[in-house]
């Protein structure tokens, strides 16, 4: 069998990697130059025995992989993979189905179906919505943005999909003043113009306020209108109010989209429930699957409570494409063609935890993310500037010298998560926030442990105390071989 040795090989190689994700560094150990020189192999000229492949490439990659699919990873929002998720995506390799239509990919299509139906059920959204399953928020958001960007100039009399942009009603995107970047990305991709982008004052928990929102509404509201808010803002995890803010909307035919990347799960927690209090009154959801599901990048999903609009601005037919009248054809709500069947992960992952199981994920997520900022934050030298609502925190190391400025302890700051890197004990990102220089704390990791978060704390600690190379050696013996001299910081 050509594919059975080769197959033996990359197994071994992923469950030797898996079981050595509590032991190895975090954060990478080999730099640029060193893969470079590994992997920049002139091409050769005959072809090599597969299992030899597989075997140099892990070889070569050695060093260069982000532990990120353990618990210790709380760098920017990335989650890891579920046992049955990384099995059902190994499946969807092995399978190979182009998952665009029912009649190339029937079982595909059924489980992206079954799936999608879940998915609505977990995230408290209307039934009746339609769905996409796509790469990631930021295909979720022009899929829906999309969608608006139809129902908007339908309403007005123009055909966006036969007549285009030029000559059309100019649409204005109202938007949290903490937007994720991937929303300006989706609105230049739809050719809607960042000009046409308006920021909204924010309050210092990072959320738009009635009348600042009614107040812009009323400044043009004869103009088509989206608004953009936010379920769990990137920084801290804050939460626009939709109870109030979706009906203001409403008043003036607005179309409201949530980006709920992460937090949109928290509607999958009694606990955190309250926070997405009335966002099912929107008109439509983007969330990600690699975050708090925890199935393998990349996965995404968008919903459009207007099935008419979504569809009308994907779908396409032509005599070469096999209809299926009864089944859903993932093409008719997909920017995607040819596309992976990531529906099995997602599957997958919705049977292994169950209702109960989510909700578990979410909280015990969130429990993780106030323990790092409340013991990081009592450290001498830390401060707590955010404290998690959800899962997200921030915190910043203060320069110790007396008149110390800003710029001071935001290089600081930046010098200490380096350092932390360093170790191979935790992961953390860095950010600015309100004129701050910040560190983030982001946990959505199935595996993260409270033991994982005592040696997260425990590095930052000695970090701080400036340990030198051989004394952080030998409390960190896995990473010895990636520090780097004293910690003079």
């Amino acid at each position: 069998m050509q594919f059975k040795e080769v197959l033996q090989t990359s197994l071994q190689i992923a469950l030797s990697y898996l079981d050595n994700l509590d032991a190895a560094s975090v954060a990478t150990t080999a730099d640029l130059v060193t893969l470079r020189g590994r992997l920049a192999k002139q091409l050769n000229q005959q072809g090599i025995p597969p299992e030899q492949v597989v075997a140099e490439l892990a070889a070569d990659v050695e060093g260069g992989l982000i532990g990120s699919a353990g618990g210790r990873f709380f760098g920017w929002v990335i989650g890891g993979s579920l046992p049955a998720a990384l099995g059902a995506d190994w499946l969807a390799s092995a399978w190979d189905q182009n998952a665009a239509l029912y009649s190339c990919a029937p079982a595909a299509a059924v489980v992206e179906e079954v799936a999608g139906g879940w998915l609505k059920e977990v995230l408290g959204l209307p039934q009746n919505a339609s769905f996409a399953v796509v790469s990631g928020c930021q295909m979720a958001h022009v899929t829906c943005l999309a969608s608006a960007r139809h129902a908007m100039l339908s309403n007005r009399g123009w055909d966006v999909e036969e007549r285009g942009l030029s000559g059309a009603p100019s649409i204005r995107i109202l938007t949290n003043g903490q937007r994720h970047g991937s929303i300006d990305r989706a609105v230049r991709l739809l050719g809607l113009g960042s000009s046409h982008l308006k920021s909204l004052p924010i309050d210092a928990f990072g959320r738009v306020q009635p009348e600042i929102l009614k107040h812009a509404l009323q400044e043009d509201s004869a103009s088509p209108t989206i608004i953009v808010l936010q379920a769990g803002g990137i920084n801290t995890g804050a939460f626009d109010d939709f109870l109030t803010l979706i009906p203001l909307a409403k008043n003036y035919d607005a179309w409201v989209h949530v980006d709920g990347a992460f937090g949109l799960w928290a509607a999958a927690s009694p606990t955190y429930l309250h926070l997405v209090g009335g966002v099912e009154r929107a008109d439509s959801w983007a969330t990600d699957g690699h975050k708090w599901l925890n199935v393998p990048f990349d996965c995404g999903y968008a919903f459009v409570a207007n099935p008419e609009a979504h569809q009308a601005a994907m779908s396409h037919r032509a005599s070469y494409i096999t209809v299926n009248a009864e089944a859903r054809d993932q093409i008719d709500w997909n920017p995607e063609w040819s596309r992976r069947a990531r529906g099995f992960p997602t599957y997958a992952a919705l049977r292994q935890l169950g209702r109960d199981g989510i909700a578990s994920l979410v909280e015990r997520c969130c429990g993780h993310a106030r323990s790092l900022v409340e013991q990081i934050g009592g450290l001498p030298g830390a401060e707590i500037l955010s404290e998690p609502s959800l899962n997200q925190g921030l915190l910043r190391f203060l320069d110790p010298q007396q008149g110390a400025s800003e710029a001071h302890h935001a290089k600081r700051t930046d010098d200490v998560i380096a350092a932390i890197l360093t170790t191979g004990e935790a992961f953390f990102t860095g950010t600015n926030w309100n004129g701050h220089r910040a560190m983030r704390v982001s946990v959505c990791n199935w595996q993260t442990s409270d033991r994982d978060v005592e040696r997260a704390v425990q590095a930052v600690s000695d970090v701080l105390q400036g340990k030198t190379r051989n004394e952080m050696a030998a409390q960190f013996p896995n990473a010895a071989g990636t520090l780097k001299g004293e910690y003079e910081i």
